[in-house]
């Protein structure tokens, strides 16, 4: 039994001389006593190792159950501590070998990190990915913050629009000090203040016909905020020629609905969906309706959402359904959507 005891204190030296964490010495010992336990019901009575080893199993049984019992409820003591005093849940201790990430880096994205879904690959997906957002504005706005706080290494936002005093109520990456800042400039600045290890690259213009593709070619995936129709169908079209998946969203007063259109495997494009634009005057603008301030909110924090997933692959995205949001009445319904085969965009 000393035998064991001794090579028990040895592996605890060594972890501890080696600056392992405390959990990794708790493994070695525990593979320890699971190997000894393992030797006294293998080996026949007699056997030299089960002699220099304490003879009968029991004893090593009975220290591996009451070390387990110690362990359980030091570790649902330490829980109960950290839900008192408002301390995470959990303990994340960085790799020697970070990778391409910076210990700054790993100890903002740490709460990704811990997600199953997600963890350090997918983290590293978000660092190489590349997303273009159509429009600086209420959807634009917050998926961009959120989209940036979540570590996409890559950030294009293309507006041609200025920051204006009645933004502010739900563009929210935007300030007062700001107005009259072009948006991209504005919601580049936002981001850079908000996580500077992003790359953000403006584009203080309207997306026409002539860059369209260039500029949707260069990226991964496309976020579509805008506010008119012929942006709405450009992107989609556009997206759909070079194979890019897009999400996109729309809102009025206080209804929002957002989907993701990837033709090039399987779901509707968005002119599938809506093969006609409505009739002038049918969609009021939200200066001619009006626009509930936290619902660009809620739909952008959906476009982020959607994305992150889309590029980590977590969970089940939005292809072939739409999600509608209805904020005055707090419901919120799926519907199904089908690719049309006479599509002039994506119909074969």
């Amino acid at each position: 039994m000393m035998v064991v005891l001794v090579l028990a204190a040895s592996l605890w030296g060594i972890g501890w001389a080696m600056n392992l964490p405390h959990s990794a010495r708790v493994t070695m010992v525990g593979l320890l006593l699971i190997a000894v336990t393992a030797i006294h019901i293998i080996l026949p009575d007699g056997h030299v190792l089960r002699d220099t080893t304490g003879g009968e199993p029991a004893l090593w049984i009975f220290i591996i159950c009451v070390s387990l019992i110690v362990w359980g409820y030091s570790f649902l003591l330490s829980r109960v501590r950290q839900r008192a005093s408002g301390a995470p849940s959990f303990h994340y201790e960085a790799p020697a070998d970070a990778g391409p990430f910076t210990s700054t880096e790993l100890d903002r994205y740490a709460r990704h990190i811990v997600l199953r879904e997600i963890g350090g690959p997918g983290q590293k997906d978000l660092k190489d990915a590349k997303v273009l957002v159509i429009g600086a504005g209420g959807l634009g706005a917050p998926a961009l913050q959120y989209l940036g706080a979540a570590g996409v290494g890559t950030l294009g936002v293309i507006d041609d629009d200025v920051v204006d005093n009645s933004n502010l109520q739900r563009q929210v990456i935007h300030t007062d000090a700001r107005i009259g800042m072009p948006k991209v400039h504005s919601a580049a600045e936002g981001i850079g203040a908000l996580n500077p290890f992003v790359t953000v690259r403006p584009y203080h213009r309207r997306l026409t016909e002539e860059i369209a593709r260039d500029l949707i070619d260069d990226y991964d995936l496309v976020l579509d905020g805008s506010d008119n129709f012929d942006t709405r169908y450009l992107v989609n079209r556009i997206c759909a020629e070079t194979k890019t998946p897009l999400i996109a969203a729309a809102l009025t007063q206080w209804e929002g609905q957002i989907s993701l259109y990837d033709p090039a495997h399987g779901t509707p494009c968005y002119e599938c969906v809506f093969p006609e634009r409505p009739a002038a005057g049918l969609v009021p603008s939200c200066a001619e309706g009006g626009v509930l301030g936290p619902l660009p909110g809620v739909l952008g924090a959906m476009m982020a959402v959607e994305a992150v997933k889309a590029i980590t692959g977590a969970g089940e995205g939005l292809r072939n359904r739409m999600l509608i949001y209805d904020a005055l009445y707090a419901e919120t319904r799926s519907i199904s959507a089908k690719p049309r085969a006479e599509c002039p965009v994506c119909g074969h």
